[in-house]
């Protein structure tokens, strides 16, 4: 599904409200939060896709860590999860069920996380994901809003698994293309989350299916701020310009930036190849941390220090154009 198709469908209808509900689907967040006492609250989250890599192993690996994404963008610690199984058993082997649990497992494993059960049905169409619970401090969760004027915004992972994906698929990546990607997509948000605690951060997300602009756009809440890109420092991973300049780009790229571009200012300066980078639809991609200059200095030192190499700031918090995203 495309950006804003859930509001449409939601459209009209009535939702279920309750006082411990500090986060719902009312809000565009990466999760649902809700309060269980005054110092505990619940982080939920579900995600399940079709595969995006050939190995199984792989595959479910990429699944657990996009699935585990959202708790650690919500500022929160992910205890356990649930296994989502979509499995054409008549035409495939349990062998690669196996392998994409087996994989999904070992991220779990790494995230010190729980499998506590799932639900599978068989399916024309192979799909896998989790879903999550994690717990957190009423007062201390984060969300996708709430940056303020002169925030530093730091971008973990670099930009292109979509495009990198699309071109595998066409028989045209280099297979050192296709391993970066891998390598990008399995690493877990665990660490980022876990430096980012340490300081005084306003809002954070992580980028996935609506692409860094689409993500970006969702931090600009009421519209009350700006966001200017620092578009040369963005992180992208190699052979994305390349492919991304041979036209490989995936449908959901071409709809996010059909529905985020009105947001968007300053694109004609930039080649459409680079746009579409920024536009790309990614999966299991890096946090994006909304923090003032000192602490973003901080949070950088320490995550150069635990190993997430690629992060870097990205993008300045304005007070003007309010509600749009300046490319500069």
């Amino acid at each position: 599904m495309g950006p804003g198709d859930l509001d449409q469908a939601l459209c009209g209808l009535q939702l279920v409200s309750h006082p411990n509900l500090l986060v719902g689907i009312e809000h565009p967040d990466d999760a649902g939060v809700y309060k269980v006492s005054d110092d505990l609250a619940l982080v939920q989250t579900v995600d399940f896709f079709t595969p995006i890599v050939d190995d199984p192993y792989t595959f479910g690996r990429i699944a657990a860590a996009n699935a585990l994404s959202d708790i650690y963008a919500m500022g929160a610690i992910p205890i356990t999860a649930m296994n989502l199984v979509a499995f054409p058993i008549q035409s495939m082997g349990i062998e690669i069920l196996r392998e994409i649990l087996r994989g999904g497992l070992d991220t779990m494993r790494e995230a010190e996380v729980v499998l506590i059960g799932g639900h599978s049905i068989e399916d024309n169409e192979l799909k896998y994901g989790l879903a999550v619970t994690g717990l957190v401090h009423p007062d201390s969760f984060l969300t996708n809003t709430g940056a303020q004027i002169g925030d530093r915004i730091i971008l973990t992972k670099p930009l292109g698994t979509g495009i990198i994906n699309t071109a595998q698929k066409g028989g045209l990546a280099a297979p050192e293309a296709v391993q970066g990607a891998a390598d990008v997509m399995t690493v877990l948000n665990r660490k980022a989350a876990e430096v980012m605690r340490g300081f005084h951060v306003h809002a954070c997300t992580d980028v996935t299916g609506f692409g860094l602009l689409g993500h970006l756009s969702e931090m600009l809440g009421e519209g009350e701020i700006g966001i200017k890109v620092f578009v040369d420092a963005v992180p992208i991973l190699p052979g994305t310009e390349e492919y991304a300049g041979m036209g490989l780009v995936p449908g959901g790229t071409h709809r996010n930036r059909e529905f985020y571009a009105p947001k968007v200012q300053g694109g004609k300066g930039f080649s459409p190849a680079l746009l579409d980078i920024l536009y790309d639809s990614q999966t299991s991609g890096g946090l994006l941390i909304a923090t003032t200059k000192k602490d973003a200095d901080g949070i950088l030192r320490f995550l150069q220090e635990v190993g997430v190499e690629d992060a870097c700031i990205i993008a300045e918090v304005v007070a003007k154009p309010k509600g749009k995203i300046v490319l500069a």
